[in-house]
């Protein structure tokens, strides 16, 4: 396997290590926002061996080992507002990232996934929407569907043949359960395959949760 050697993003990996017969594949995996890419680094555990995983730190700083995809507030009616132009910003950059590591790895686009947790899913759902043409499957832990985005999203043919995952938590207190049927309700509209599930818990992932969406990546790399 060929190593990477720069990225626009700081990131931590971990090689894949393909059985006899299986071509490598490419996990992109975004945290949310206050975490860093030591995160979703802990779950590379449990990856499928022929994925080569890379964690990716977000750009903009919010404190000592912090960092966010794009800052938000929230109006005292649970709107959220998000800055837009770091958005992009992270948006580009993720793209860059994606691209460029799946071309250091040799790795075409048809076997590249990106996945995250919270704000890093939003980020995930995002490139799949706007740039299907790099990527097979998006992860969405626990996200939502930025309505910024919908302007941008590729025509529904450019999203024929791809797959999404969505799950999350009936009992979140941070993203509530509605983003993830908002999610769903647009997925069902779009010509892709669309894996929902939602679990008793809470903004987390449960183990449950982290062992079907393994299961997912395992059949989805068949």
């Amino acid at each position: 396997m060929i190593a990477i050697t720069d990225l626009p993003l700081t990131f931590l990996e971990r090689p894949a290590e393909p059985e006899s017969g299986c071509k490598p594949w490419l996990l992109v995996l975004m945290h949310g926002v206050g975490s860093n890419e030591r995160d979703l680094m802990g779950l590379a555990p449990f990856v499928p061996p022929q994925f080569h995983v890379i964690s990716l730190r977000a750009p903009f700083v919010m404190g000592q080992g912090a960092y966010a995809w794009f800052q938000f507030t929230v109006s005292a009616d649970g709107t959220r507002h998000i800055s837009a132009s770091q958005e992009q910003q992270a948006r580009a950059l993720v793209q860059q990232t994606v691209e460029q590591a799946a071309r250091q790895l040799e790795i075409p686009a048809e076997r590249v996934v990106v996945g995250g947790f919270s704000q890093g899913g939003i980020m995930s759902l995002s490139l799949l929407l706007t740039q299907p043409q790099l990527l097979r499957a998006a992860m969405v832990w626990h996200g939502r569907l930025l309505p910024e985005v919908l302007p941008l999203q590729a025509p529904d043919a450019a999203l024929a043949g791809k797959s999404l995952w969505v799950s999350h938590g009936t009992y979140d207190n941070v993203i509530p359960l509605t983003s993830a049927h908002a999610i769903r309700d647009r997925a069902k509209r779009l010509p892709l395959s669309l894996s929902y599930q939602e679990y008793p818990g809470a903004h987390e992932i449960r183990p449950e949760e982290l062992r079907t969406s393994m299961q997912w990546l395992r059949d989805l790399a068949r």
